[in-house]
């Protein structure tokens, strides 16, 4: 008997990595029915693709049971055929404990993968439709609300194509028991500040019902095709910004610099960077932005990077567009714009102490 139309499903999107023999790839595990599925299905395929496969459990440590449960999570890993590794950290980063907690796991995975190594994510439809939920209610631009791509660094989202239901189908289908987080749940151990459920959770149990209620249903499938189409846009633009600022780009002798790779994610060697402002001012609006959004991340420390908004942004295109002698916008991380006459400066200027 062969296997369930979901089970072949999965192992079909798996394989459809076309990692070549003897590519190491780490399957993370948390031992819910997302991932146990993704672990189930990777345990079928890596052996007849010569993929050197295994699998890392995170423990967060922020629950009396996460220890055992991240023990039984690798149990189940190694009872696939799976080797597996279980990483404590500490989720105790900034921007609350969801963040703090996702910054802490992809380090770990990352960690455990090595230099080459890829790492599979359990993501499914429902988890894309919810980040696009995020997005939207942060008031996010196009990329936020892209959601996940199924590729992305090292990462790799194979199951993005199935439904919850789908992977705990197929852990019913393989006699397979997923790990119960309680932090999934409305009333789990992680709480907001002001009490709430975390969002996501809030997301999965409360919006997403009532949107299906209220719309007929399809909401899931439909958000998912959102994120797909505005990828695509914000791939073209964010590429479009990115030779936009190679083009403004004012080297020290005043002359425009080639750059013969606009888009690598490299940092300027100096501390600051000169654009065109004539160059700049003429290009439309969401070219423009996302050339000034570039080059405040650029100038931006990694650790205040994730504070650059868009009100920082918008202050920046002030002095591109509606210039009138005001002073320099100041930015996350010590980066401060200011225009020079024709010339707009952003630098990174350390307060001294």
């Amino acid at each position: 008997m062969g296997p369930t139309e979901r089970v072949a499903r999965a192992r079909t999107a798996v394989a459809a990595l076309g990692l070549p023999a003897g590519a190491r790839v780490v399957v993370a595990c948390s031992g819910g029915a997302d991932s146990l599925a993704l672990a189930a299905t990777t345990a079928h395929v890596a052996p007849r693709a010569g993929w050197l496969a295994s699998a890392a459990i995170v423990d967060h440590s922020l629950r009396a049971d996460s220890a055992s449960e991240a023990v039984r999570a690798a149990a189940l890993c190694e009872s696939l055929g799976l080797p597996a590794e279980v990483r404590r950290v500490r989720a105790d980063g900034p921007g609350g404990p969801e963040a703090a907690a996702r910054d802490a796991r992809y380090a770990a995975l990352a960690d455990v993968a090595g230099p080459d190594g890829l790492v599979l994510l359990g993501h499914t439809l429902d988890d894309q439709a919810e980040t696009v939920l995020l997005g939207l209610a942060r008031g996010s631009g196009a990329r936020s609300l892209a959601g996940m791509a199924a590729s992305t660094g090292r990462y790799r989202r194979p199951l993005l194509a199935l439904t919850r239901a789908d992977t705990a189908g197929i852990c019913a289908d393989l006699g397979l028991v997923p790990v119960e987080d309680p932090t999934n749940q409305p009333d789990g151990p992680w709480r907001r500040a002001d009490g709430g459920p975390l969002r996501r959770t809030a997301l999965r149990h409360h919006v997403i019902p009532a949107l299906e209620e209220a719309l007929g249903g399809g909401v899931i499938p439909a958000l998912a095709r959102t994120a797909d189409l505005l990828r695509a846009d914000a791939d073209y633009l964010e590429a479009t910004a990115a030779e936009a600022l190679a083009a403004a780009r004012i080297a020290d002798d005043g002359t425009h610099p080639p750059s013969s790779s606009p888009d690598d994610g490299t940092r300027p060697a100096s501390s600051s960077l000169t654009l065109a402002a004539d160059r700049l001012a003429g290009l439309p609006d969401a070219v423009r932005t996302r050339v000034l959004h570039r080059a405040i991340m650029d100038l931006a420390p990694p650790g205040a990077r994730g504070a650059v908004g868009s009100r920082h942004v918008e202050a920046v295109d002030r002095l591109l567009v509606s210039y009138r002698g005001q002073g320099p916008a100041h930015l996350p991380g010590f980066v401060v714009a200011r225009r020079e006459g024709d010339r707009l400066v952003i630098a990174h200027e350390p307060r001294e102490e």
